[in-house]
């Protein structure tokens, strides 16, 4: 089977070509240069970049896999989570194409592929405990089988790589923050500076950033010989600290002793030696998706929809949603 996917939920317009072999192509194209100078992602912006790039992204994404569109199956969508605008542009031309094609078009959910995008790296038996974060989600999943997931445990507020972006705005250090804080933090003094550690008083798995946004603000506030490399080393460790100790908590808890850790903080290197240090003290191993399947891409919705087929599951309905938990909550 083989299966395009288009990826455009927030601000990265990306197209795959994922098959029985792995992935043959995985083309991104990014707009960092766009929203730097506002220090986030604008949604008009991405909507409109995503427009006047899509159509190149995908055909490159052909091309490099050596496809045509005969030798397709189907073609593979993030319909949500995501901004709206940016959600439906992938929408729109996949559906298009579709219609073009008479190729079957399968809706993916974006969390559901950042979850599974581990399993594309190697072999990660079922079931296991999955650590998504990123800009805009930080939980916890208890994963049975290809489309049974349980949440665990989730912020109460803001986003691990929410935390780091404001925090890389607050210091000047520009857009995205995630990666200039990573690099900063390498020649700093983790113990410099102690930042708090959120915590939730009737959740001990539930993770908490806006405390530690607040922390770092007033720290700043009229402080001119702040040293940079140590704000960030300090306030890095002070994220990762709450990350890991969630997870060591879940497995404890659970008995679950695989662990995988994916989205786009999944990238960050303290966050990777500390928590492959965590797991090997309880008797556990982890595994992270590789660098270029950590941030948005489309070859994790590919893929997700190739187990999905493999497992005669159904896709997701084919409309745009902005908030759409991975595990839905029962209605009240």
């Amino acid at each position: 089977m083989r299966i395009l996917g288009i990826e455009t939920s927030c601000d990265d317009t990306a197209a795959a070509v994922v098959d029985d072999g792995g992935v043959r192509s995985n083309v991104i194209a990014t707009q960092d240069d766009v929203h730097a100078a506002y220090g986030g992602v604008v949604p008009e912006l991405a909507a409109r970049c995503h427009l006047e790039v899509i159509d190149r992204v995908i055909a490159r994404a052909l091309d490099d896999a050596g496809a045509r569109w005969s030798d397709l199956d189907a073609i593979a969508v993030t319909r949500g989570p995501g901004l709206v605008g940016s959600l439906l542009v992938g929408l729109a031309a996949a559906q298009g194409l579709a219609l073009r094609t008479g190729l079957p078009l399968v809706g993916v959910h974006h969390l559901e592929g950042h979850v599974l995008s581990p399993l594309l790296d190697g072999d990660v038996e079922l079931p296991f405990l999955a650590l998504l974060v990123s800009g805009g989600h930080s939980s916890l999943y208890e994963v049975a089988a290809v489309g049974s997931y349980r949440e665990l445990a989730g912020t109460r507020d803001d986003s691990a790589g929410e935390a780091f972006d404001k925090a890389a705005k607050m210091l000047g250090l520009g857009y995205p923050g995630g990666r200039v804080i990573d690099e900063r933090a390498r020649r700093g003094d983790r113990t410099a500076i102690a930042f708090p550690r959120g915590r939730v008083r009737d959740d001990d798995m539930a993770m908490s950033f806006s405390g530690l946004k607040t922390s770092l603000w007033d720290y700043l506030d009229g402080r001119t010989d702040a040293d940079v490399d140590d704000v960030c080393a300090s306030y890095q460790e002070a994220i990762v600290d709450v990350l890991v100790s969630r997870v060591s908590t879940a497995v404890e808890r659970t008995g679950i002793r695989r662990v995988v850790v994916a989205g786009g903080v999944s990238a960050n290197g303290r966050l990777r030696e500390v928590m492959l240090a965590a797991a090997s003290e309880l008797g556990a191993t982890v595994a992270f998706p590789s660098i270029a399947l950590c941030t948005d891409n489309a070859a994790m919705i590919a893929y997700a929809a190739w187990l999905r087929a493999r497992e005669g599951l159904p896709g997701e309905p084919l409309s745009a949603v902005s908030r759409l938990p991975l595990v839905p909550t029962a209605p009240s």
